[in-house]
């Protein structure tokens, strides 16, 4: 029982053991199995990475070759148009020269004439006083002046043909400038008076229909006034009419009382005593037949006074109503007159109020028009800012700097961003017009409490207790439709044909800068291809930016998980040798941009000591080869003309004693005035032939001088031209290896993205 207990004891810890064993293997398996996923993931995600670097790569190769393309293109059409200037500046300088030399010529040959007749004269007076020995010292003295005037000629025909270059390409520039303005002013001042014109014929139109409606309202308003007035008149005419025949019939009916009380009483006692005088019978007889025919006469006449009373009556009541009538047109009219009176107030209001803005679109159209011409000015300057130096050297090859042509396209851009924003607010305002204009048609559509009436005396407001009532009604039903009354629709068209004016200008000039534009990018190159470069640069910089972001997010991740950290640590070392890699290829950029502006100003200075060195070449083969030998003169001797007879040969005549004789001889008193005056001009000609020949010697000195500092500065000339050919072999080897350590640097930070 022990025997069996001991040996079976140890065997449940030996399984324990192995289920341990196989439990720490499955569990490391696991693990195992876990980190095998996790790193496939990883390995997944950097294959990802890897093709979107590949991409990048592609992308920038792509780029570059595409720059490298259009950089060959530009750098082709670039040289072409230089050749095509340098040919073109040849031309226009053969052509200046030419006419400059037969400006010359003709200029030389009319001095030439002058100063043959001057020697002439002085040869004529010179052969009268001396002999052989004077006229040896006149063909000297002539052969002097001669060389004289030919050396000043040479001077001045040089001068003149450089000024005359200045002021040929000034008188071109000015030309075109004022060419330029003149037209611009011509279609700005024709824009203007079209606009104004038109603004002036519609103010007169309304001017004159408004003064046409109220002189028909006055003239109609004057024919009722006369109208009743005169009814009035025969109106007081009747009535004054009908009160005297009143006054008649009253008279009468008294009359016609009296008579009945006659024959009432006519068979009373007083009556009857009187037949008893005489023959009563044929009396009373005679008395009766006269009241009978006087009663029948005075009602005859009393029924023609009623029926003429019956007659003024109904004329009356006629007048009346007529009275009646016209004080109701009357009051009609002047109800037809207020609403044109308010209409001539407003017409008048509105006139000023588009005088006024007429005035400001006038002010508004100098400004600008100023600011234009200011704006021109600025652009002529800039362009004639390298123009001294085309002056000076007409033949270069570059007259425009890199720096000049960024200055002029950003001005250029500055100006268009200023039309575009002027275009923009002219739509603005433009778009709110119309909206206004849609705001006030608006309300017109309802139906309003008071129409107005167009009739035959103008315009009337319908009132509720009108007779005619209905057919007002129905004009204003009619008229309801109408889209805008005429003092809008002109507003409307005075401020649409101003806006389409400046929106049609603001576009003509909006289009000569794009053109502008586009003839100057042509011309410069390299501009939109420099932006476009700085584009894909930023886009390339994005993408960076990008991978950097997501390589850090994979970095958190990592130590997230317990990753090594000096994996982390490399890849943090590679990012920042890439930025010092990216900055020193930015650096190398900017030493390549400075070095490209320096090979330029070298070629520039290059091509223009060149032109120089012609320039002086070309005069040192047309002046004249002369020997130029300096005649010093002793300090003692005084004569110029005793050296110069001496030089000539001519040793037997002393020039003092000569002129101590003339003067002698002059004071002689046994001559004559006449040979006097011979001996006298004599001497005065003899002095100013020495001062002559002093000056001659003077200037001959001084041309010496000259041509010795001509000279020296052609030497000078040719030592810079060595030195700036060594420079410039210098900067294009450094141009070179610049070249050639961009690509490495490209090549590297490629290299070391995936990584």
């Amino acid at each position: 029982m022990s025997s069996t207990t001991h040996t079976s004891a140890p065997h449940p810890k030996k399984t324990r053991g192995k289920e341990r064993t196989e439990v720490m293997g499955d569990f490391a398996q696991t693990a195992n199995e876990e980190f095998r996923n996790k790193l496939m993931d990883i390995q997944i995600e950097l294959q990802q990475e890897k093709g979107k670097v590949s991409k990048l790569r592609e992308r920038l190769q792509e780029q570059r070759q595409a720059r490298e393309l259009e950089q060959h293109k530009h750098t082709v059409v670039l040289t072409d148009l230089r050749a095509k200037l340098h040919e073109e500046k040849l031309r226009e300088l053969a052509a200046a020269r030419e006419a400059l030399a037969r400006q010359h010529e003709l200029e030389l040959a009319r001095t030439i004439k002058i100063r043959d007749g001057e020697v002439h004269r002085l040869q004529g007076l010179v052969h009268a006083l001396r002999d052989g020995a004077a006229d040896k010292l006149k063909s000297a003295l002539l052969g002097e002046a001669r060389e004289e005037a030919r050396r000043s000629f040479d001077g001045e025909r040089l001068r003149l043909q450089q000024e005359v270059l200045k002021q040929e390409t000034a008188r071109k520039q000015v030309e075109e400038a004022l060419s330029n303005t003149l037209q611009a002013d011509k279609a700005k001042a024709a824009d203007l008076r079209t606009a104004y014109q038109q603004h002036q014929d519609e103010i007169n139109r309304i001017k004159r229909d408004c003064e046409r409606d109220i002189r028909r309202v006055m003239d109609e308003l004057k024919g009722k006034d006369r109208v009743v007035s005169a009814l009035e008149r025969e109106l007081g005419v009747q009535a004054g009419y009908a009160q005297k025949l009143q006054l008649q019939k009253e008279a009468l009916d008294e009359q016609l009382g009296h008579v009945r009380e006659a024959e009432r009483h006519h068979g009373s006692p007083k009556r009857e005593v009187v037949p008893a005088l005489g023959d009563t019978s044929d009396y009373l007889n005679n008395q009766e037949v006269e009241d009978l025919r006087d009663a029948r006469r005075f009602q005859l006449k009393i029924a023609e006074l009623h029926s003429v009373t019956r007659k003024l009556e109904d004329r009356n009541t006629l007048l009346a109503d007529e009275r009646n009538e016209l004080l109701k047109r009357v009051r009609e009219s002047e109800s037809q007159m207020k609403p044109l009176l308010d209409k001539y107030k407003r017409m008048s209001k509105k006139n000023n109020d588009h005088l006024q803005t007429l005035q400001r679109m006038e002010e508004k159209l100098k400004n600008l028009s100023r600011e234009n011409a200011e704006m021109k000015e600025n652009v002529h300057s800039r362009s004639q800012q390298p123009q001294p130096q085309q002056l000076k050297r007409p033949t270069s090859l570059t007259d425009l700097s890199q720096a000049h042509e960024e200055q002029e396209v950003e001005f250029l851009k500055l100006q268009f961003a200023e039309q575009q924003g002027i275009i923009d607010e002219l739509t603005q305002e433009r778009d709110r017009l119309m909206l206004c204009k849609k705001n006030r048609r608006k309300p017109l559509k309802l139906p309003p409490k008071r129409h107005v009436v167009e009739t035959y005396f103008g315009f009337d407001e319908e009132s509720v207790d009108s007779e005619t009532s209905s057919l007002t009604s129905y004009n204003t039903d009619l008229t309801d439709f109408t889209p805008a009354t005429p003092e809008e629709d002109l507003e409307d068209g005075v401020s649409r044909e101003e806006s389409e004016l400046r929106f049609r200008q603001l576009t003509r000039e909006y289009q000569a800068l794009q053109r502008a534009y586009a003839l100057l990018q042509e011309q410069t190159g390299g501009s939109h291809d420099a932006e476009r470069e700085a584009r894909n640069r930023e886009q390339l910089l994005a993408d960076l930016i990008g991978c950097q972001a997501k390589i850090a997010d994979l970095e958190k991740a990592l130590a997230e998980r317990g990753q090594d950290s000096k994996w982390v640590e490399e890849k943090q070392y590679l990012i920042r040798t890439n930025q010092e890699l990216h900055d020193k290829m930015c650096v190398l950029q900017q030493a390549e941009w400075k070095l490209q502006a320096a090979v330029q100003d070298t070629r520039d200075q290059n091509e223009l000591l060149e032109f120089r060195v012609l320039e002086l070449e070309e005069r040192e083969h047309r002046l004249p080869a002369m020997g130029f030998h300096m005649t010093t003169f002793p300090e003692n001797s005084n004569s110029a003309l005793q050296i110069f007879c001496h030089q000539e040969g001519i040793k037997d005549v002393v020039i003092p004693d000569l002129m101590k004789k003339l003067d002698i001889l002059g004071d002689n008193g046994n001559l004559r005035n006449e040979e006097q005056i011979v001996v006298i001009q004599a001497g005065t000609v003899l002095s100013m032939c020495e001062k002559w020949l002093k000056q001659i010697d003077g200037t001959k000195a001084a041309l010496t001088q000259k041509m010795i500092d001509l000279e020296n500065e052609t030497d000078q000339f040719c030592k810079q031209k060595g030195f700036m050919e060594e420079e410039l072999d210098y900067r294009k080897q450094a141009l070179d290896q610049a070249y050639m350590t961009k690509p490495c640097c490209v090549v590297g930070i490629l290299h070391l993205l995936p990584q």
